[in-house]
């Protein structure tokens, strides 16, 4: 008979539950509208031309500045890096003329470290 007991209580605890969240479900609100979407687009890359290298004037084996044209020329955030793996270096664009001023780094990139170009673009 205990168990009997037991188990009606069990039973009789789990019923209250069971009801007390269902209403507790039933307070909840929504808004009126909602929207849920998904969408792609395809990324482009740019065109980079007529790279410069300009060499510092007092020790010409570090780089000082990289220049070379973007395209498009919407590119509002633009960065290199010279060396794999080494420092970025950021880059300011005027009208599609971008200019890069290596001078900042220390130690300076010299041109027998300098081993790619790499740019990263974004508008």
């Amino acid at each position: 008979m205990k168990k009997s007991h037991r188990l009606s209580g069990i039973i009789l605890i789990a019923l209250i539950l069971t009801v007390a969240t269902f209403a507790f479900a039933a307070a909840n609100s929504m808004p009126g509208t909602s929207s849920a979407g998904d969408g792609a687009t395809v990324i482009t890359g740019y065109t980079i031309s007529a790279v410069h290298y300009t060499l510092n004037s007092t020790n010409p084996a570090n780089i000082d500045t990289v220049t070379f044209t973007i395209a498009p020329t919407t590119a509002t955030d633009v960065s290199i890096q010279l060396v794999t793996s080494g420092d970025w270096i950021d880059c300011t664009n005027a009208s599609g003329t971008v200019t890069c001023d290596a001078s900042v780094l220390t130690p300076p990139v010299t041109a027998l470290a300098a081993n790619n170009l790499r740019v990263v673009a974004a508008d």
